[in-house]
């Protein structure tokens, strides 16, 4: 018995496969690898996909040096656009402009390490606006809060934190020195405890390995997280990893094959980078991948919800909550 049919046995028998078993995986045929990742995404999963949008609710000027971002102080690049928190009415537009188009999650998502008490209540107070005249999920990406900032950002109507951890705790320095991998761990852990689901993944081409890329599941794992972002990294001139080749369709379809052995009933989310591989994420929506977020990025286009929603309706997907 290959170790795809074995390890495919094991998670359907209730077990979860460990570092080794993904790491055998990773070299695994490719053809073998996302069918039977498909086969565990239909039986987990069924056809249900989760698709959200996500808004530059404030832009630029970012203390952090995250090596991938155009928005960081530290490197020049051609995105000069800088601007405070949007208005509610901004946030209002948009959420109705998405809900209409049938997505599930509207995500705001800021510049920085972290919003303070003041922006805080104002975006909470757009939050509120908005659950007041949609239906629409709220997910919020505000960096990294402590529990009492997150109770209010609960209490206002967001249902879901973003933060992700970008790389294996390995690899995560040679990414970013202003923060730590910690300050992330302890902000998903204090969203958890203020009652948000949360959402957190990597960008895949900084330079990592297969094991970090598995190690990074592995911690997602470990705090309960049912939402991946996989981001493609789309080098941006100006930032350190300009030079960085691009990863392959393959080599995507693999990795998004291998985190579903790794939580089969995930939403294995294609995010920044989709637009690279040329196919908008089709294949690894057979391999895999269940769930992506859908128009423009925070500096890059990305692919239209009318066309996700076209492509999604041929591959037979549902787009909906996994609960409905």
């Amino acid at each position: 018995m290959s170790i795809v049919k074995k390890l495919v046995a094991k998670i359907m028998n209730g077990e979860q496969i460990d570092r080794e078993e993904a790491l055998a995986l990773a070299e695994a045929p490719l053809e073998e690898l996302t069918e039977a990742a498909d086969r565990l995404r239909r039986h987990f999963c069924k056809n249900v996909f989760d698709m959200c949008t996500i808004i530059n609710g404030k832009c630029g000027r970012c203390s952090e040096d995250c090596k991938y971002c155009a928005q960081s102080v530290h490197y020049h690049t051609s995105c000069e656009e800088s601007y405070p928190l949007l208005s509610t009415e901004e946030l209002l537009e948009q959420a109705k402009y998405n809900e209409a188009r049938g997505v599930l999650r509207y995500s705001i998502v800021t510049s920085g390490k972290r919003l303070s008490d003041r922006e805080i209540d104002q975006v909470c107070e757009s939050i509120r606006v908005i659950k007041e005249n949609t239906n629409i999920e709220i997910c919020v990406s505000f960096g990294l809060l402590n529990e009492e900032q997150f109770r209010k950002i609960k209490a206002a109507g967001a249902s879901r934190v973003h933060c992700n951890l970008e790389a294996s705790r390995r690899y995560f320095p040679e990414v970013c020195t202003t923060h730590t991998f910690d300050e992330k761990i302890d902000a998903l852990k204090a969203a958890s405890r203020a009652g948000l689901s949360i959402c957190s993944g990597g960008i895949m081409g900084l330079g990592e390995s297969m094991e970090d890329r598995i190690d990074m599941v592995l911690t997602a794992r470990e705090l309960g997280v049912k939402s991946i972002p996989v981001n493609l990294l789309n080098p941006i001139p100006g930032t350190p990893y300009e030079n960085n080749r691009v990863l392959t369709n393959d080599e995507l379809c693999r990795i998004t094959s291998v985190f579903r052995f790794l939580i089969p009933d995930a939403m294995i989310r294609l995010a920044g980078g989709r637009g690279l591989v040329g196919d908008k994420g089709e294949k690894c929506f057979c391999s895999g991948a269940n769930a992506a977020i859908s128009g423009d990025m925070l500096t890059t286009a990305g692919i239209t919800v009318e066309t996700d929603m076209e492509l999604l309706r041929k591959l037979g997907y549902e787009v909906r909550f996994a609960d409905e």
